[in-house]
């Protein structure tokens, strides 16, 4: 069965509509592996579905399990009991959703705003999306619902429905009307919910961190929002395509014939899309890792195995901006310790803390928005840096509350 289309979307994440096929599929992961989320548990058959986070992965079995894998310091993959009756998943950056089919959500992992918490009545949802810090839900009338954090107004949903398609961004939210038209709201740092025109005849949405994908009905995609890595400039020829994904900053397409075009950043191997490509029938992508669903028994065994690495790296901040914490990607050559320091736009120093004995491959550093003396620090832009073994590199990020 080849998609022909996608529909639901999760942070950094976004997945096709589930694969309805008595036998499944298996999933083929590539990409950070920093936290086992490349490790797809055996036996790697039967799957329908599939959603990636920030570092973790989700998968929907054709039984209608879920097993979840990867970073599990919030409880995303614990999967509530009974683990059976799901018909699709959405992974956040570090909380997990998955809609029954009695078309109730059940929601789990880091819930510090509320993301977890399915207003009530909890009942007739179609369709799941799940951001950095809110969850999205979809009627069957066509209405939307939004919980959980909303500083930029991510669920604050526009009383413009019918809709027929969501997808979450960090930030923000992306819906399809039914008239193939598009409706977005929520946060716009990088010009993610200013929609291209003509805004007509688009069949199915997506997100990334801070971009967003929408496929219109000739085949063509439409991207948008950030683009500091290319993740907005879609392959020629742009057409062909049936399905779309976005990552913290990369893209994937899944085309007609099967095979799977990826552009955007590559720090990670995130767009190495395994040889053969063919056969995928959908994609979803997490932050720095990317998965498609594939006939069964295809292996490509190494792929998420750690590069050699050479020297200290930034791969990655995210989410940026971020309100309650941001993860730090990097890459050591194999150091005794490494030093994250925080500075205001003034220069001075407002945090500092460093770990040790890192070995060479891919590591995660985590600042909650604190002071020296674990003391918030008000909203704005700051500067990381990240040392070590004589190297540094500095980016910056932006606080909101």
């Amino acid at each position: 069965m080849r998609v022909s289309g996608f529909l639901v979307a999760g942070l950094a994440v976004a997945c096709s509509i589930p694969v309805h096929a008595q036998d499944g599929y298996s999933i083929l992961a590539w990409g950070s592996n920093a936290f086992g989320q490349c490790n797809v548990p055996e036996p790697n058959e039967s799957f329908v579905d599939l959603s990636g986070g920030s570092g973790h992965t989700l998968g929907l079995k054709a039984d209608g399990a879920v097993l979840a894998w990867g970073v599990n310091a919030d409880g995303q993959c614990n999967v509530p009991a009974p683990n059976e009756g799901f018909v699709a998943v959405a992974a956040g950056s570090y909380h997990s959703l998955g809609l029954r089919e009695d078309g109730s959500i059940e929601a789990w992992g880091w819930s510090a705003h509320g993301q977890c918490d399915v207003p009530e009545p909890n009942e007739g949802f179609v369709a799941v999306s799940a951001g950095f810090s809110h969850s999205l839900g979809l009627r069957g009338d066509g209405s939307v619902l939004a919980w959980g954090g909303n500083g930029s107004g991510q669920c604050d949903v526009p009383d413009t429905g019918p809709f027929i398609a969501i997808a979450a961004g960090a930030y923000y939210c992306l819906g399809l009307l039914e008239t193939g038209s598009l409706v977005a709201w929520g946060g716009n740092y990088y010009g993610q919910i200013e929609i291209p025109q003509p805004n007509m005849g688009f069949v199915a949405v997506a997100t990334g961190h801070s971009h967003s994908l929408a496929l219109r009905e000739d085949g063509s995609i439409v991207a948008w929002g950030r683009n500091n890595y290319g993740q907005c400039n879609v392959p020629e020829p742009n057409t062909g395509y049936t399905a779309a994904a976005g990552g913290e900053r990369h893209s994937l397409a899944l085309k007609e014939d099967g095979s799977v075009a990826a552009w955007g950043s590559n720090s990670s191997g995130q767009c190495n899309v395994p040889e053969p490509n063919e056969g995928f029938e959908a994609v979803a992508a997490g932050w720095l890792h990317s998965l498609g669903l594939s006939e069964p028994g295809v292996s490509i065994e190494g792929v998420c195995a750690p590069a050699v690495v050479q020297r200290l790296g930034l791969l990655s901040i995210a989410p940026n901006p971020f309100d309650s914490h941001t993860t730090l990607a990097f890459s050591s050559p194999g150091l005794a310790s490494v030093t994250l320091e925080v500075f205001d736009l003034s220069g001075r120093r407002i945090h500092r803390q460093e770990t040790s004995a890192f070995s060479p491959g891919q590591y995660t550093l985590i600042w909650n928005g604190t002071g020296l003396r674990g003391e918030p620090l008000p909203e704005g832009m700051y500067l990381i840096r990240l040392s070590g073994g004589g190297e540094a590199s500095t980016t910056r990020v932006v606080l909101i509350r």
